[in-house]
C-alpha cells in the first residue's frame, strides 16, 4: 500500500454524490468517511479473497492495485460494491434474476425474495412468461386465473414499500414473450403512466416473431400451462403495437431472446429468459452478477501532440478489473442461498466501460461517424480479449467455473476459463459523475446547461472537454457559454469552429440509427449486452421508431430501448425539492422541506375572467422578482360549494408556487379534470374550476410578456431534452441508458 495514498480528483458534484448515497455516516446522518478512506474500504476487503486461495501474502499487494485503480478512477465496481464492500451488508450485486413459475406459492415466494434483494440494493429481472393467461381456468380450484400483468401489480406494490436506506431505489426488469396470450395486454400495461413505476418492461422477441413481421404473416400464441396453441394473429399489427407504445412513452422495450440464448454460455442449466432491470445483463433463474465499467476517458495517450488511446494502460487495467470482479464474487454476501449456488457455478462477471464519448472527443473524432464505430469495435474487442486472457490465467490459478462441463468453451482448442461471461456494457448513471466522465456508451448530454434555473439561472455547468477546448482556441466567452445552455447543443451557432461543432455533439443532436449502430458495434464484442438509450426529438414519427427496431434487429444487437423527447406526458410532474439551500447571513441550511418564500409588501400580477358552468370565475395571478408567487380566485357569486373548492386550490397553487414548484407541472395536474357544468367560451371548453385556473395558468405563462414568462421561456429551452424533473433535488433528469438519471444528485429511477 501507498505510504501517502492519492486522493481522487473529485468535482463538487461527484463529492455531492459520494456524500449523499456512498460515503459511511453516523447515527446522526453525518459523514464519517472520506472518499479515500471509502476506496481503501473497498480494495481492503475484495483482496482479502486471495486468502481463499491460499495466498493471504499476496493480499496487502492486491489491495494496493486495486486502490490505485479505484482512487484514480481508472476503474469503478457497480455502486452496491462500493456502497457495502467492507460495511456490515456486504451485499456486492447490481443484478439479479428471479424465477416465477405458474402458482400461487412460486409468486410469493418470489414477492418476498425481491424484497429481499431490494434491502440489499440490488434490482431484479423477472420473466412472467410462464404464469398462464388471465381467465385461464385454474383446475385445482376451478377459479379464473388473473394472468402475469395482474401479478405484476403487486411485484410492483411490494417493491415501492421496500426501502433501501435511502441510497438506491428497487427497480425491477418485466419481460414477457411475444407468443404469450397476453402479449396485447403486456404491450399496453403501461399505457397509464401512473401504473407500474418500478418496472422497465420489454418484450421478448422470438427468431420466428420477426420473421413473421418482415413476412407480414401470422404467428401462433401460446398457453404455458398447456403448451396449447390458443390463437393465431398478425405478427404485423403486434409489432406495430409495439413500436406504437415505445412511440407514445418509450416502452416497452424489445430483448431477442433467441438471439440471447445462440450465446447462452451455460445451455446445460436452462434457457434465459430475463435480464437485469436495464437489459444489458441476461441472467439464468437466481443468477446474480457483478459489474465494473473502465473510464474511456483516462485511456487516451497523446504522441508528437496528436492523442491516440492508450492499449498499454487500458489492457493493465482490464487484467486487474477482471480479477477484482472475480474476487467480488468469493466476497459478496448473497441475499439467498440459491443465489449464492447459481453465482457460484457460472461465475460470470461484466466489465464494461463509461466515457467512451469523452474518449471519442480527444481523439476528435465524431460520435456519428464511421471512424467513431471503428473505434469503438477496436477498444472493445481488445477489452474484450483481454478480459477473456484473463480470466483463462486465473482459471489456470484457481480452477474454472464449475459449470465449466457443458458450457460454451467446453470444446477442443477452447482455453479454459474462470469465468462463464466476462463482459457487459452497463449503465453507469451515478458512477459516470463520481469519475467525471460521460455515462456509458452514450453521447454527451449536453454541451453546457443551467444546473438549477429555479434558484439561479446564471449557474451555468460547461462539459470541461469543450470549456478547455474554447478557452485554447480563443472562442471562449461566458456569453456563449449561456447561450449554449439554452438548448445544451452547439449546432447551429456560427461562433463555434465547424470542427467543434461536429465533435460536440450531444443525444438529441445525433441520428437515432447512429445510436444503434454505435450500440451494435460495441454488441459485438460484449458477451452478454450493452444497455444504450435510442433518443429521438419529439417530431419523430412512429415509422422512425420501426426502423430503429429492426435496425438493431438486423445489426445484431439483444435488444434495443427508445425514448421520445417529451413523450412521457407525466415528465413535468416529477419535481422534488428544488432550491434545497437557503441563506441566513453566512449560514447555509441544508433544507430537508420545502420553504415557501415569504410574501413581500408590493406584487404585480393581472386577472382573467374564466367562464365556467358555475358561473364567471376570476383568476387572478402574482409573481415577485423571482417568477410566478401566487393565485386568487373568486367566484361572481359569492359563497357556495365551487367557491370555497376554487378558493382552496388556489391556496395549494400559491403554497407549490412560493416553494419553487414549476408552474408547468401545476398546469398539467390540473388541466382536463371535470365537473358535470361545464362552461363555453371563446377559447373553447371549460371543464371544470380546476381546469379555468389550469388554463388561466397557461395563457399567462404563454403571454411571455413578464420576469416570469420569459423565465419559463428559457426553462422550456434548457429543459427541452430531458426526460423530466428530479424528484429529490428538482433538477433533470438524462433519459439514458434504458434509464432516467440526475446528474445533478445521482438520483436514478433504476436503482
Amino acid at each position: 500500500m501507498e505510504s501517502s495514498p492519492r486522493k481522487p480528483q473529485l468535482s463538487e458534484n461527484a463529492m455531492r454524490v459520494l456524500e449523499k448515497r456512498y460515503l459511511r455516516k453516523d447515527i446522526d446522518g453525518n459523514v464519517t468517511e472520506s472518499p479515500e478512506e471509502l476506496f481503501q474500504r473497498v480494495a481492503g476487503n475484495i483482496s482479502t479473497a486471495e486468502r481463499l486461495y491460499g495466498k493471504a501474502e499476496k493480499c496487502k499487494q492486491w489491495e494496493g492495485e486495486f486502490y490505485r485503480m479505484t482512487v484514480s478512477l481508472d476503474f469503478l465496481p457497480n455502486s452496491p460494491t462500493l456502497m457495502n464492500a467492507g460495511a456490515e451488508l456486504q451485499q456486492l450485486s447490481a443484478c439479479f434474476v428471479l424465477p416465477i413459475e405458474d402458482s400461487m406459492e412460486s409468486i410469493f415466494e418470489t414477492i418476498k425474495h425481491t424484497a429481499l434483494i431490494h434491502k440489499s440494493g440490488g434490482g431484479t429481472g423477472f420473466s412472467f412468461s410462464r404464469i398462464r393467461p388471465k381467465n385461464d381456468v385454474v383446475k385445482t380450484t376451478k377459479g379464473i386465473s388473473s394472468g402475469p400483468i395482474s401479478f405484476m401489480t403487486v411485484f410492483d406494490a411490494a417493491t415501492e414499500t421496500v426501502k433501501q436506506g435511502g441510497t438506491r431505489r428497487g427497480a425491477n426488469m418485466a419481460i414477457l414473450r411475444v407468443d404469450h396470450p397476453d402479449i396485447l395486454d403486456f404491450i399496453t400495461a403501461k399505457r397509464d403512466n401512473s401504473r407500474l413505476n418500478n418496472f422497465n418492461i420489454s418484450v421478448g422477441v422470438t427468431e420466428e416473431f420477426m420473421k413473421a413481421v418482415q413476412e407480414n404473416r401470422d404467428y401462433a400464441l401460446i398457453n404455458p400451462h398447456s403448451s396449447e396453441i390458443v390463437d393465431r394473429i398478425s405478427a404485423r399489427k403486434v409489432f406495430e403495437m409495439i413500436v406504437e407504445f415505445a412511440w407514445k412513452n418509450g416502452e416497452p422495450g424489445v430483448v431477442f431472446l433467441d438471439r440471447i440464448n445462440e450465446v447462452n454460455p451455460t445451455p446445460q442449466l436452462g434457457e434465459i429468459e430475463s435480464t437485469n432491470p436495464c437489459g444489458e445483463q441476461p441472467l439464468l433463474p437466481y443468477e446474480s452478477c457483478n459489474l465494473g465499467s473502465i473510464n474511456l476517458s483516462h485511456m487516451v495517450e497523446r504522441r508528437d501532440g496528436k492523442a491516440r488511446v492508450d492499449f498499454k494502460k487500458l489492457g493493465d487495467i482490464v487484467a486487474k478489473a477482471v480479477r477484482f470482479l472475480d474476487d467480488v464474487i468469493d466476497m459478496n454476501r448473497y441475499p439467498l442461498e440459491k443465489i449464492r449456488e447459481m453465482t457460484l457455478k457460472n461465475r460470470k462477471i461484466g466489465l464494461g466501460v463509461m466515457g467512451f464519448a469523452d474518449m471519442l472527443i480527444e481523439l476528435e473524432v465524431p460520435y456519428n461517424s464511421k471512424e467513431a464505430l471503428e473505434v469503438a469495435e477496436e477498444v472493445m474487442g481488445f477489452i474484450q480479449r483481454e478480459a477473456r486472457a484473463e480470466s483463462a490465467r486465473l482459471a489456470e490459478d484457481r480452477g474454472t467455473f464449475p459449470s465449466f462441463k457443458g458450457s460454451i468453451y467446453d470444446k477442443a482448442g477452447s482455453p479454459k476459463m474462470r469465468n462463464a461471461s466476462t463482459t457487459t456494457i452497463a449503465p453507469t448513471g451515478t458512477l459516470s459523475i463520481i469519475a467525471g466522465c460521460s455515462s456509458g456508451i452514450e453521447p454527451i448530454f449536453a454541451v453546457a446547461f443551467v444546473r438549477n434555473v429555479m434558484d439561479n439561472d446564471e449557474l451555468v455547468e460547461v462539459n470541461p472537454l469543450f470549456k478547455s477546448i474554447a478557452t485554447r482556441e480563443g472562442f471562449y466567452s461566458d456569453e456563449l457559454m449561456k447561450k449554449i445552455a439554452q438548448k445544451g447543443s452547439v449546432q447551429g451557432m456560427e461562433e463555434i469552429p465547424e470542427k467543434w461543432r461536429s465533435i460536440f455533439i450531444t443525444a438529441h443532436d445525433i441520428a437515432p440509427d447512429w445510436h444503434v449502430r454505435v450500440q451494435a458495434a460495441f454488441q459485438k464484442y460484449t458477451d452478454n449486452a450493452v444497455s444504450k438509450t435510442v433518443n429521438f426529438a419529439n417530431s419523430a414519427t412512429r415509422e422512425d421508431v420501426e426502423k430503429v427496431y429492426m435496425l438493431a434487429y438486423e445489426l445484431g444487437c439483444k435488444g434495443v430501448t427508445i425514448y421520445r423527447d417529451g413523450s412521457r406526458n407525466e415528465q413535468v410532474l416529477n419535481i422534488g425539492k428544488v432550491n434545497r439551500t437557503a441563506e441566513k447571513g453566512d449560514l447555509v441550511i441544508d433544507q430537508s422541506l420545502l420553504t415557501p418564500r415569504a410574501r413581500p409588501s408590493v406584487i404585480t400580477g393581472s386577472t382573467r375572467k374564466m367562464t365556467t358552468g358555475c358561473g364567471n370565475l376570476y383568476v387572478t395571478i402574482n409573481e415577485d422578482e423571482h417568477g410566478l408567487f401566487e393565485v386568487f380566485t373568486q367566484m361572481g357569486k359569492a359563497g357556495g360549494c365551487s367557491s370555497s373548492q376554487a378558493e382552496a386550490i388556489s391556496r395549494l397553487i400559491s403554497l407549490s408556487l412560493r416553494a419553487g414548484i414549476d408552474p408547468r407541472a401545476i398546469v398539467k395536474q390540473l388541466h382536463g379534470v371535470r365537473c358535470p357544468n361545464p362552461g363555453w367560451e371563446k377559447g373553447g371548453m371549460i371543464l371544470s374550476c380546476s381546469d379555468a385556473i389550469a388554463k388561466a395558468l397557461e395563457r399567462y405563462l404563454l403571454e411571455n410578456k413578464t420576469p416570469s414568462g420569459t423565465k419559463v421561456a428559457a426553462m422550456t429551452g434548457s429543459f427541452e431534452n430531458s426526460a423530466g424533473f428530479c424528484p429529490e433535488c428538482g433538477g433533470r433528469l438524462e433519459h439514458e441508458s434504458g434509464c432516467a438519471v440526475c446528474r445533478g444528485c445521482g438520483f436514478s429511477k433504476c436503482g
